[in-house]
């Protein structure tokens, strides 16, 4: 409590607004969740996301299949250039919906730690369309950094499915409780 009267105190000395620009209690301020729950992108993301995530399991069966049998290596292909090019578009549209919410295109405070693990997911999908072209690795060598991206990107996910049920929980503890007014 004592913790937080002094963020306050040094805003409010700092030139701003101490109630306006109190420290969150959660993953959002009231302000924030209005702007996400205003903004487009909330949408995109919430259609995009599952999207990804049923890309990535299709691949990664055609992967594994691959690294079983030695077959479809066109398809596993295919498939990681498929969930890189649908990872760049949630990575583009997730970033205008954090300047939506946050007023910044990354690395907002809240969800620093997932851009920061997501950034390391699109290096290692970007390096595996780089050997695909350019050559460089063997067909086992490609599945496996697929797998090694596919790794950090079930990490990120977990990570935003973390924020969403909090930011679930958050909206739960706002809401106004049964009773007369």
């Amino acid at each position: 409590m004592a913790d937080t009267s002094i963020k306050v105190g040094i805003i409010a000395a700092a030139g701003g607004n101490a109630a306006r620009h109190k420290a969150p209690a959660g993953l959002y301020t009231p302000d924030e969740r209005r702007r996400r729950d205003a903004s487009k992108w909330t949408l995109v993301q919430g259609l995009l996301a599952p999207f990804q995530f049923l890309v990535f399991l299709i691949s990664l069966g055609l992967i594994v299949r691959f690294l079983l049998t030695g077959e479809g290596l066109g398809a596993a292909n295919v498939s990681v250039i498929a969930k890189t090019l649908t990872l760049y578009t949630i990575m583009v549209t997730g970033a205008v919906w954090e300047k939506d919410v946050f007023g910044q295109y990354l690395f907002a405070p809240a969800f620093f730690w997932e851009d920061v693990v997501s950034m390391g997911v699109i290096a290692l999908h970007t390096a595996y369309l780089w050997f695909l072209l350019m050559g460089g690795l063997a067909p086992v060598q490609m599945m496996l950094l697929a797998l090694a991206a596919y790794a950090i990107y079930v990490v990120n996910a977990a990570q935003f499915l973390w924020k969403l049920r909090l930011a679930r929980l958050q909206a739960q503890e706002a809401a106004p409780k049964g009773g007369a007014a």
